[in-house]
Order: structure tokens, then C-alpha cells, then sequence
């Protein structure tokens, strides 16, 4: 199923179902092409289930580590041998480590990646910190996770919405609402709005979160962890009200170097 690499080389890659909207390939050819890193090569591995996990890990002895997207950054978990602090906070994972006699050990650099753009984004120098703030995030999966623990450390007060929850007190008292619950008195509490769901992601970038885009206004940051294509739908609603908008591209490169740092430490 998987194709072996030469054992000259350093193997290192990216799992998930579907990667052809995946830029990671190409930003870490071109980083070893810049910074002359010879005999490392960047594979993607599409796994059709979780798994087929251990027979990619068997076939390809020369894996040194992985980025983890979607579906499988929460799936991962039972099949490593470890997981970082950090990442065990967080609750999911997107880099693997593969140490000596195969021990795999789960990080998280998605929250690294995901803190240090928010930051550059609502409050870029010299704004020492965003002021009153409140989030929405869109979504519950994987990536939600590591959002979730940024926001708390920075202090901003979030709310989950989601499409599984019936809608009900119960809901907002776990701070988690449905999309039917959004309305105008939400949006104007909530200035930042974060789509941490894969909607609108290459090849299906006719689609957008079911949010009540008509209240927004010049006020909102919307980020969408989608980075491909550039302007997701959910952004350009937003840029037709004058919302300041931000894609994933930024977070990508940031939890890029934070990959590699961990990787080679």
C-alpha cells in the first residue's frame, strides 16, 4: 500500500484522509531545498481509516515523523507510546515523533502555530493584548482543541458552537451552542470567530459555516484554520461586511518550524 523510501533518506510526512488540499508537502520540499537539508524527504500519506496506521509506520523504516490533519488527530491517540504534557492538555495531536526502537510520542504544535498568528492578527504591534474580546469557535474536532487551550491562556472567553448538540439550556450552560442559536445579540457579543471545521476547504469551496453572516460587521475577525484556497466563502462573507479576515496559511508555517524543531530535539 505504502511505497518505501530509499534508506538514505530521512523520511518525514503527513497523514490524513484526503491531503489534496495540503500545502505541507511543498512547504517542506522547499525548506530543504532553501536551507540545503540533504537526504530528508516530505511524503503525504493518505490513510482511508486509523487503522492503517501501524502497516504505514512498518512499511517506511526510515520515518523519523509525521504531521497529523484531518480526521485523525484525536484518532491517533491509541496508537502512540507516548504523549507530550502539552499535548495531553490539549487532548489532541498533529506531530509525531518517532524516537528510537520505533517509539512514537505525540506534540501538538497546532497551538503554537494557532496562538502566535491570533496574536499578529487582533492585536499586532504595538497593541499589547486584545481588549474584551469574546470567540466563537466553530467546531469540535481535533483542531478545536488546541484553539481552546490558546484562548484560555490568553485569557479570552470562548463559546463552542456546533451541528451535533441539540439545542437547549444545556447546551449553553457547557458553553457550547448550536448554529440555529446564532443571532444578532450572539455576533455582537462575540468578535472573533473562529472556523476550526474543514468546510470550505479545496475541492468543496462552495461551503461555508451556517452562521448568520448579515450581523457581522466591521468589528469581527474572522479566522479560518482553512488555508486552501486563500479566501474561503466564510472569509469572504466576512470581507463583504467589512470583517477583517485571516486564512490558515500563517498557522500552517509557524506549526511547520515548530514540527521540524520537535523532530530534530
Amino acid at each position: 500500500m505504502f511505497e518505501k523510501i530509499s534508506f538514505f533518506m530521512q523520511t518525514f510526512g503527513l497523514i490524513g484522509k484526503k491531503l489534496t488540499h495540503s500545502f505541507s508537502k511543498k512547504y517542506f520540499t522547499e525548506k530543504f531545498e532553501k536551507e540545503n537539508i540533504k537526504e530528508a524527504i516530505y511524503e503525504l500519506f493518505e490513510l482511508p481509516t486509523i487503522e492503517h496506521f501501524p502497516d504505514l509506520i512498518k512499511s517506511q523504516p526510515t520515518l523519523k515523523g509525521l504531521n497529523v490533519t484531518i480526521p485523525y488527530k484525536l484518532e491517533v491517540l491509541p496508537f502512540l507510546d507516548e504523549i507530550d504534557a502539552a499535548a495531553a492538555r490539549i487532548g489532541a495531536v498533529n506531530v509525531i515523533k518517532v524516537g528510537e526502537n520505533g517509539k512514537l510520542k505525540g506534540y501538538n504544535s497546532d497551538y503554537y502555530g494557532f496562538k502566535e498568528s491570533l496574536m499578529s492578527f487582533i492585536a499586532p504591534p504595538p497593541n499589547p493584548s486584545p481588549h474584551n474580546i469574546k470567540a466563537l469557535i466553530l467546531g469540535t474536532g481535533g483542531a478545536s482543541k488546541a484553539v481552546k487551550v490558546a484562548l484560555e491562556d490568553l485569557l479570552i472567553p470562548y463559546t463552542f458552537v456546533s451541528r451535533e448538540l441539540s439545542v437547549g439550556t444545556q447546551t449553553r450552560a457547557n458553553k457550547i451552542l448550536s448554529y440555529k442559536e446564532l443571532d444578532r445579540e450572539i455576533l455582537e457579543k462575540n468578535l472573533l470567530i473562529i472556523n476550526t471545521t474543514p468546510l470550505g476547504m479545496y475541492p468543496q469551496t462552495d461551503a461555508c459555516p451556517e452562521i448568520p453572516y448579515q450581523f457581522l460587521t466591521e468589528n469581527h475577525y474572522l479566522y479560518d484554520l482553512v488555508y486552501n484556497p486563500e479566501i474561503t466563502l466564510f472569509m469572504q462573507k466576512g470581507i463583504e461586511k467589512e470583517a477583517k479576515v485571516i486564512n490558515g496559511l500563517p498557522m500552517l508555517y509557524l506549526q511547520a518550524e515548530k514540527s521540524w524543531q520537535i523532530w530534530n530535539t
